[in-house]
């Protein structure tokens, strides 16, 4: 395990069990984050064809970590797709849920995160035929929890949503488009958009908040954070993702200057 501190962000590289035994209990305000997907992604240190089985049980031992970690009045937000590397439709939003109830978390929102990305069709089922077709899904799941508390303590003047951006966030259905910088995609094969961090951080945390992202690939939530004044940190297991997401947040404070 590598650690590394710049400003207030601090970053892991390692297991991400390991690293998550470094963090303090009930420290952070808000864990924003994207799991693999098990869908046969080629990452740098990661088998992303495990079993459906052995993939829900290795997220719930994430999770029990994350539980440890988040404060009793902070949040969960996990971004998680509906189809697996096993071919067929597995309800994962559920078994996710289920397995955040049994370890103590409440279910407060699920967002729907519509991507734009329905016009790379190459499979139908039974093409323009009852015999077997099936639906391609354009969207993701931003699953959000609460750990023991509802409302989440913090300073007035630590506000910094507007009133417009409340109520466009407000809404269940978010409309953004998918990353596609060609650096950002070579840090990370599957980041999600800076659009999609910046609401989640905006809506759900105070200035000053420490928000904490265990799958952190390309650095986008530390990223974030550093532009609107969060602390964070960032744990993953590849060492380019780690380096890239270091000096991705160092140039958000040279464009804040």
């Amino acid at each position: 395990m590598l650690k590394e501190v710049y400003k207030e962000h601090i970053f892991y590289l390692g297991d991400v069990l390991e690293c998550l035994k470094d963090i303090q209990d009930k420290s952070v305000d808000l864990v924003l984050t994207s799991p693999p997907y098990n869908v046969g992604i080629d990452y740098e240190n990661w088998n992303d064809n495990l079993s459906y089985e052995s993939y829900l049980k290795f997220l719930e031992n994430v999770l029990e970590h994350l539980y440890r970690v988040i404060k009793d009045d902070g949040r969960l937000a996990i971004n998680i797709p509906s189809i697996t590397a096993e071919g067929e439709y597995k309800a994962l939003f559920n078994d996710v849920i289920n397995i955040a109830h049994k370890i103590g978390f409440k279910i407060r929102n699920d967002i729907i995160w519509f991507k734009h990305r329905a016009t790379k069709r190459t499979a139908w089922g039974s093409f323009q035929s009852p015999s077997d077709p099936y639906v391609v899904q354009p969207y993701e799941f931003i699953l959000v929890f609460n750990k023991k508390f509802k409302k989440h303590k913090g300073l007035k003047e630590n506000i910094d949503i507007t009133k417009e951006e409340f109520v466009k966030f407000s809404l269940s259905f978010w409309n953004i488009k998918p990353e596609t910088r060609k650096q950002i995609l070579n840090a990370c094969p599957a980041p999600f958009p800076e659009e999609l961090a910046y609401r989640v951080i905006k809506f759900y945390t105070y200035k000053g908040d420490l928000v904490l992202d265990p799958f952190g690939g390309s650095g986008t939530t530390n990223y974030v954070c550093a532009k609107i004044g969060r602390r964070s940190i960032y744990i993953d297991n590849s060492k380019k993702a780690f380096e890239f997401a270091i000096k991705r947040v160092k140039s958000a404070y040279m464009s804040i200057l």
